[in-house]
């Protein structure tokens, strides 16, 4: 099969049936992440600051156990509770980004599981194969050998 499931264990389980993230080729899809602690399994408790926080951890997470960082996330989608708490939302979110950001929408939701105030899913381009200098053969642009 061509769809690789991206799991870990050092984050909360999914609360339904889908997994934390899919692989297919270089293309990574994320499902909402939601500000759930890994340890205890709930929601962390806080304001949308706390929560955001944790769900841009718990993105950071599953990544790693694929070796990619935040600067491999081309597209995010936030759903929030509340769109009045978007300014302490962005300045947390921003945090964990560098230009040029990924692109984004955000909406809100009538409600989010658990209770949340924010839900965010991400679209992750691999692009490690050309981070490391290209293919096996040239160590360049693939160009070069023509592969």
């Amino acid at each position: 099969m061509y769809l690789q499931a991206i799991k870990s264990t050092k984050i909360a389980p999914a609360i339904g049936p889908y997994s934390p993230g899919v692989k297919l080729g270089d293309f990574v899809y994320l499902s909402g992440q939601l500000g759930i602690d890994p340890y205890t399994g709930e929601l962390v408790d806080g304001d949308i600051k706390a929560q955001t926080k944790q769900v841009m951890e718990n993105i950071l997470t599953i990544l790693k156990e694929i070796d990619l960082a935040a600067h491999h996330i081309v597209k995010t989608t936030v759903f929030m509770a509340d769109l009045a708490e978007f300014t302490q939302m962005n300045e947390v979110y921003a945090s964990y980004f560098n230009e040029p950001y990924p692109a984004r929408s955000t909406v809100q939701v009538a409600a989010l599981p658990k209770n949340a105030k924010i839900e965010i899913e991400c679209l992750v381009l691999d692009t490690l194969a050309y981070e490391q200098g290209g293919c096996d053969k040239c160590q360049e642009d693939c160009s070069t050998c023509g592969e």
